[in-house]
């Protein structure tokens, strides 16, 4: 197996810096365009709810209670995301997509050892990404008593609209395709030096046919003297 010459490596590497940057350039360049002009912008608005007692009957509550609530949340999860809840939502806000659609563009999240659940919704319009999840969270709510025949979900927060794209982050992105272009970089180099079996050096002549340099003649260039 050929070794690989450090010092000589580096030396290469030196030699080809402008390929690098070439490279890196280019990358960073693509990852700009993609970011302004073909990434599209999605936007994330969240709502949640939260299991709570139910005093109808004027009970007191209970650590069962608690429990049970707890219990409730990931089955409450799934229920949010149901055709029952989905449709109604599609109907109420005369919305132009299908169960299917919706429930792609919905995320539902239970929030470790408590009673909440945090309903997200992501779409390419802000505004109805925020309205799509009240209505998910009021449909729920609406629903469950119908279901469980208890009244024990209410909503914590609802939805706020989106300032800013959660996918768009054009610093970090572009810090991400000037690592992609420097590895690129240095990896077509690296190629190129290992593929290429020109002599490059007095010394590497020496190393590779074992016999020593009595001459050299240097390289002519026209008009000198």
């Amino acid at each position: 197996m050929e070794t690989i010459d450090i010092k000589e490596m580096y030396n290469y590497f030196k030699s080809r810096i402008s390929i690098i940057i070439m490279i890196t350039v280019i990358a960073a360049i693509i990852g700009g365009f993609y970011g302004l002009f073909l990434q599209t912008p999605k936007f994330q608005s969240t709502t949640s709810v939260i299991l709570k007692n139910d005093t109808s009957q004027g009970s007191n509550l209970t650590y069962n209670d608690v429990t049970v609530n707890k219990n409730l949340v990931s089955t409450y999860s799934e229920i949010v995301k149901s055709k029952k809840i989905l449709n109604k939502v599609i109907k109420n806000l005369s919305l132009d997509y299908t169960y299917q659609e919706l429930y792609n563009m919905i995320g539902v999240t239970a929030v470790a050892d408590t009673e909440i659940i945090k309903i997200t919704v992501t779409d390419t319009n802000k505004n109805n990404a925020k309205v799509i999840a009240d209505e998910a969270a009021n449909v729920f709510v609406e629903e469950i008593p119908e279901l469980y025949n208890i009244s024990n979900v209410s909503i914590l927060d609802t939805a706020e609209v989106a300032e800013h794209p959660y996918n768009v982050n054009m610093k970090k992105q572009l810090a991400l395709y000037v690592m992609v272009g420097l590895v690129l970089g240095f990896g077509t180099v690296f190629l190129i030096y290992y593929f290429d079996r020109s002599v490059k050096s007095r010394e590497q002549i020496e190393t590779k046919l074992g016999l020593p340099i009595l001459g050299e003649v240097q390289e002519y260039k026209k008009g000198s003297k």
